[in-house]
């Protein structure tokens, strides 16, 4: 039974090219489900079966996230936003699935998330807050008045759902997703946000069978 929803760019030119790829078995590389930039929906694998969209990585106990994710990929060239009608059309998806699998609005994460090393998607011009207003994902609260501490970091970052990774590939994921714009080194506003996830959702805690 999936118990988290991972979202994916495609990196490629286009939709069309991209449902081609997804639908060829020689590709070994598949998802459950495909938004055009238009905002139309393709289900290309049943949501029950597993598809070839994560790889290896791991969110909290999950270390087989194919086997147990429902995987979007959005058509998107890797550089362009996200059009509006495309997001539309996720926050109904996501909504519609997670009302059906009982999965909660923080297990909907980034293949950067799961897969911090070798992974960027769904990027920087990803509107995660904004999916986070529409009820469909999590976003920090945390003021930024936490002391900075790097092992704190990781100790939180991993409360959150990250592996155990080195310092910089943690910091880096977490930046993508919630400060995309930040630079330099871990300072008081990536402490006090990482505290506040992993006080609010701590990854296990609203795990199926948890």
């Amino acid at each position: 039974m999936p118990g988290l929803i991972v979202l994916h760019y495609t990196a490629m030119p286009t939709a069309s090219a991209a449902r081609a790829r997804l639908c060829d078995a020689s590709a070994e590389v598949s998802a459950h489900y495909l938004i055009d930039e238009a905002g139309g929906v393709d289900a290309l694998v049943p949501e029950e079966l597993r598809a070839w969209h994560a790889g290896a990585g791991a969110w909290g106990a999950v270390t087989d996230v194919n086997s147990h994710s429902i995987g979007i990929e959005l058509a998107n060239d890797a550089q362009s936003p996200f059009p509006l009608r495309q997001m539309r059309a996720l926050v109904g998806l996501l909504a519609d699935l997670r009302h059906r699998w009982s999965i909660p609005v923080e297990r909907v994460i980034a293949h950067s998330d799961m897969a911090p090393s070798r992974k960027t998607d769904p990027g920087a011009r990803f509107d995660w807050r904004g999916l986070a207003l529409a009820g469909q994902s999590v976003w920090p609260k945390g003021t930024g008045d936490a002391a900075p501490d790097l092992n704190g970091f990781a100790d939180a970052a991993h409360v959150f759902g990250y592996a155990a990774l080195p310092h910089d590939v943690l910091l880096a994921a977490f930046r993508l997703r919630f400060r995309p714009w930040a630079k330099g080194p871990l300072d008081a506003v990536d402490m006090g946000l990482v505290l506040d996830l992993a006080a609010r959702f701590p990854v296990d805690a609203t795990a199926p069978g948890a």
